[in-house]
């Protein structure tokens, strides 16, 4: 996936489109994300005690990765990232538009 948890995102697809927020978490399994503040379902919960109150709660749903595009802290443009091999041969993202380096890759 090119998106990771604590990146800010772009929703490209869907009734969510145009929408921006921060990637909360990941399954790379399902190649899904969940965007704070994106895609809000409504879920019916019953009450437990001593634990959460009852009621009807929105919570954030997950959302294909395929939809979201990253947003270059430098630029605050959309973009694609793309790898590139530091001196020190550590492997980072860059953005293909004003070529500065996102963070450091894994």
């Amino acid at each position: 996936m090119r998106v990771r948890t604590g990146d800010n995102v772009l929703v490209i697809a869907g009734k969510e489109k145009g929408k921006t927020g921060r990637v909360e978490r990941q399954d790379r399994e399902n190649e899904r994300v969940v965007v704070e503040g994106v895609n809000l379902v409504t879920r019916h919960m019953k009450p437990r005690p001593g634990v959460s109150q009852g009621g009807r709660i929105q919570k954030e749903a997950s959302i294909h990765a395929s939809n979201v595009v990253l947003i270059c802290n430098k630029c605050n443009a959309p973009t694609k990232p793309k790898t590139v091999f530091l001196d020190t041969g550590s492997r980072v993202r860059s953005c293909t538009k004003c070529q500065e380096v996102i963070d450091d890759a894994r």
